[in-house]
């Protein structure tokens, strides 16, 4: 079933309400180990701190460009050199204020009120919730096992067909949040040229590359330079809270993100894109990280199944297991809440990512020590008992 919907209203996103309840349990002395966002427990690399340290030392942090320094941009192009063998015009990069910021500007660039954009049910709350606030229709288009959990040529054009609309932008995620779905080359090669064939604008959210452990991870700016990419040194960069992002952008495009910039944000902090660019170079470091993601990642498949709980979807990126709750509750938000106060352990309720059938579903962070991923799914185990 497609969901379609238009409004001004932001819904709830129970992940941060959860964080919210978590953190007060945890002040008020019991020993809550969280699951319920993706928020790395290790700190930024040691390059980015010692780059901050020296910048704050020398006390001249200020204003930079709207799109951000030349120097992390060329860091950046560097990167796509790199990592996917491209030739990015530091140009085309506009550095934001986390992916947040990237999502805002690309949605007030390419669309007019009222215009239709789909995106992957179960997905990312903010999505549907930024496009709402901003008066677009959020079309949501199931993913399931028969599509390979990703949205499809197949899919949008049922969903245009059922419903009427008419799609002027397609938003993808991979790896995806929460269903850890990693669209191969070959998937954004069939989407990309859809989406050229129809004049829809293309988004590829890439904010969880690097945390890639079944699958081919690819860049949509491997396939076309007409694909707007947004990216995060929150994740795989283990900077959440230093809230640095950057887009890679159509020529075209540069100059009217650069205007909206300008003014909703006047430039990403420079004290971020210090670390930013010094983060870049830490790719040793924050790969044994992921080895950690790795481990923390098997423990759960290996364990959960055993005790009732088998994902709802394949683990094969970022740090999530969404997983099956129906042998337990058809009301995942009351379970976690119950899981919570109970044992103190802190997850989020499928109902943030699938407004239709999340209520069978609960998605765990293992983004944690493997320590607490460990105890946590020992408390857990035992709470079902």
């Amino acid at each position: 079933m497609f969901s379609i919907s238009k409004r001004s209203e932001v819904e709830p996103f129970h992940a941060m309400d959860v964080l919210a309840e978590a953190t007060k349990r945890r002040a008020a002395g019991h020993p809550v180990i969280s699951m319920a966002v993706g928020q790395p427990s290790h700190p930024a690399p040691r390059a980015a701190l010692e780059a901050a340290r020296e910048a704050l030392a020398e006390g001249r942090i200020g204003y930079t460009d709207a799109l951000g320094t030349a120097r992390l941009k060329s860091a950046l192009a560097w990167h796509y050199r790199d990592r996917h063998g491209l030739e990015i015009d530091p140009a085309r990069i506009a550095v934001t204020t986390g992916s947040s910021a990237g999502f805002n500007l690309a949605f007030l660039s390419l669309f007019d009120t009222g215009d239709a954009v789909a995106i992957a049910r179960p997905g990312y709350p903010a999505y549907r919730n930024i496009l709402g606030a901003l008066g677009l229709k959020v079309v949501e288009v199931p993913v399931t096992a028969e599509t390979h959990f990703t949205l499809t040529p197949e899919s949008l054009e049922a969903v245009q067909k059922e419903s009427g609309v008419r799609l002027k932008g397609v938003l993808l995620a991979s790896p995806a949040n929460p269903t850890g779905t990693v669209t191969g080359r070959e998937g954004l090669k069939a989407l990309s040229d859809y989406c050229a064939a129809h004049s829809i604008a293309f988004i590829s959210d890439e904010i969880y590359h690097g945390l890639t452990f079944a699958g081919e991870e690819a860049s949509a700016l491997e396939l076309t330079d007409e694909a707007i990419v947004i990216n995060s040194f929150s994740k795989y960069y283990c900077m959440t809270g230093w809230r640095i992002g950057w887009m890679v952008l159509p020529e075209r495009l540069v100059r009217p993100i650069e205007r909206v910039a300008q003014s909703l944000y006047i430039s990403p902090p420079e004290l971020s894109q210090i670390a930013a660019t010094a983060a870049l170079g830490a790719a040793e470091e924050l790969d044994k990280v992921k080895a950690s993601y790795a481990a923390n990642r098997d423990l759960l498949l290996d364990r959960l199944p055993k005790i009732g709980l088998g994902p709802a979807s394949p683990m094969d990126g970022a740090f999530y297991a969404y997983l099956d709750v129906s042998r337990f509750t058809n009301d995942s938000m009351g379970f976690a809440k119950r899981m919570l106060s109970e044992i103190n352990v802190a997850a989020t309720p499928g109902m943030d990512f699938d407004p239709l059938e999340g209520h069978r579903t609960l998605r765990l962070s293992y983004a944690g020590s493997q320590a607490e991923i460990a105890e946590a799914v020992k408390r857990i185990a035992g709470w079902l008992k």
